[in-house]
């Protein structure tokens, strides 16, 4: 039994009758939410897992799927959180690569206190040495290739963590927080695990509902939550009910660039709220924060100053480092981060040592940040989000920027197609809120882009854009449907 922080906090808490989880109109204490874990971990040992060895949780989030979690802990065996949508062959491919024994889920959602209805089905995979480190958690990152990368977080990462989250943010005993992200986000570990450590109160949003703008704002005013951390979707779905919601002290965006007018109306709907962009990575945890001032500017949100505990570097192409001003790649060394990836190879390559002269393991993120005079970091976007077109370098997300100004678009992503003649060409899936149309985009476009960096393509679209199984955008289905609806024309 992994004896970390959480468990000893759950258990302690679970000594009175306060709100741990509030799930689809019922509320689950700690008393509750602890005896279902502990139903949980007596369930495993009678289908068979072993302490040690991981085991591959696929449940849709619920406060029945947050105890499953829990019961994992008890029972001493490693969750590995992955997607409740995930193709079958990646599954498979996930239970080879952590040697899971069994593959878990929820059948039945219980009533607060009672059994799970637990799905657990044997893998067959040998029985052989357990997880390295003894990580109370694995989480999984979508790498280069497509196949995911397996994160088995430290326990003593998660502890430090769930630490600072709830001193930062004021998360305490009754402390209420939106939880919007699903199980398997590391956003997660801020929202619904650090604040169970806290002794505070989870809300958790139905997945069925997530884009149910007032569903939403009905949530955070019913349960008069406090701290809200999301993606930009979520907080843009609030600022679109037109709401004042004045019990919210924090709000924390974080995991994609947000729109500077859906910012701008921040004042009003969350008038008594401290206003923060929260920067990191699966592997290293948060790292950089940056508390917002100035609501009316239409520029991204700078990424911050490093965090308690966070060193960062700023390297150039040949690995020299860049000290003060200057742009470059991301490298952080965090207290939060995970020793590595699963898989030796893919560690060696980003975990890296011996850095520019420094002591220590620091993460190579792939990030290219710039460094103002004033040591504040800026996010340029990822190297791989660099191209060039018709020999000219483009940045996709600053073009992606450009289309997010427009009032019209709620949604947009960029991508680079193969293109005889120009090597390279730029295509732009959009959601919009009208029926404005692609020349109306390109003329937007012209007004502050160079001409090779307009996209020469536009799918414009009502519904919402295909997202992977980590919730991000999906740019390589937008790249290969739009490719395969070009052969189909041809």
């Amino acid at each position: 039994m992994w004896s970390s922080d959480l468990l000893r906090a759950v258990r302690a808490h679970a000594g009175g009758e306060r709100t741990a989880v509030y799930d689809r109109g019922r509320a689950w204490s700690y008393r509750q939410l602890w005896e279902t874990a502990r139903g949980v971990a007596g369930e495993l040992v009678a289908v068979g897992v072993v302490p040690g060895r991981p085991v591959l949780v696929n449940a849709k989030k619920s406060a029945g799927a947050v105890a499953l979690v829990l019961g994992c802990g008890i029972a001493g065996v490693p969750a590995v959180l992955v997607s409740v949508d995930l193709g079958a062959d990646a599954v498979e491919l996930l239970v080879e690569r952590t040697g899971s024994t069994h593959v878990l889920g929820v059948d039945v959602e219980p009533e607060p206190g009672a059994a799970v209805g637990l799905r657990a089905r044997a893998t067959g995979v040998p029985v052989a040495e357990a997880m390295p480190g003894d990580p109370p958690l694995v989480l999984t990152t979508s790498g280069s290739t497509g196949a995911p990368k397996v994160v088995p977080l430290s326990r003593v990462g998660v502890e430090r963590f769930t630490d600072w989250a709830a001193t930062t943010f004021g998360i305490g005993a009754g402390t209420v927080v939106l939880n919007y992200a699903p199980l398997n986000f590391d956003l997660t570990l801020l929202d619904i695990w650090a604040t169970l450590v806290a002794g505070g109160s989870v809300v958790l949003v139905d997945p069925d509902r997530a884009t149910d703008g007032r569903h939403l704002a009905e949530l955070v005013a019913a349960h008069q939550v406090e701290v809200v951390q999301a993606v930009p979707l979520c907080l843009r779905l609030l600022a679109a009910q037109e709401q004042r919601f004045e019990s919210v002290r924090q709000v924390i965006t974080t995991g994609d660039v947000l729109p500077s007018a859906v910012l701008a109306t921040f004042p009003t709907v969350f008038p008594n709220a401290a206003v923060h962009n929260l920067y990191g990575c699966t592997e290293t945890n948060d790292s950089f924060l940056h508390t917002v001032t100035d609501f009316d500017t239409t520029a991204p949100l700078p990424v911050g100053r490093p965090i308690d505990g966070v060193r960062a570097l700023v390297l150039d192409p040949d690995g020299t480092e860049i000290l003060g001003a200057g742009r470059g790649e991301l490298l952080v060394s965090t207290p939060f981060q995970a020793d590595g990836y699963l898989d030796p190879d893919l560690t060696a390559a980003r975990f890296v040592t011996g850095v520019a002269g420094h002591d220590g393991v620091f993460y190579r993120t792939g990030d290219i940040v710039r460094r103002d005079a004033d040591g504040l970091l800026h996010l340029d976007g990822r190297d791989d989000f660099h191209v060039k077109v018709r020999g000219v370098r483009t940045n996709l997300q600053e073009v992606e920027h450009v289309l997010d100004q427009h009032p019209d678009v709620a949604e947009v992503a960029v991508v680079a197609i193969p293109d005889l003649e120009a090597g390279l060409r730029l295509h732009a899936a959009v959601r919009v809120d009208s029926d404005i149309n692609s020349l109306a985009l390109r003329a937007h476009c012209a007004k502050s882009l160079p001409r090779t960096a307009i996209p020469s393509s536009f799918e414009i679209q009502q519904s919402a854009l295909p997202r992977t199984s980590t919730g991000k955008v999906d740019r390589n289905a937008i790249s290969r449907s739009h490719q395969e609806a070009r052969k189909a024309h041809v």
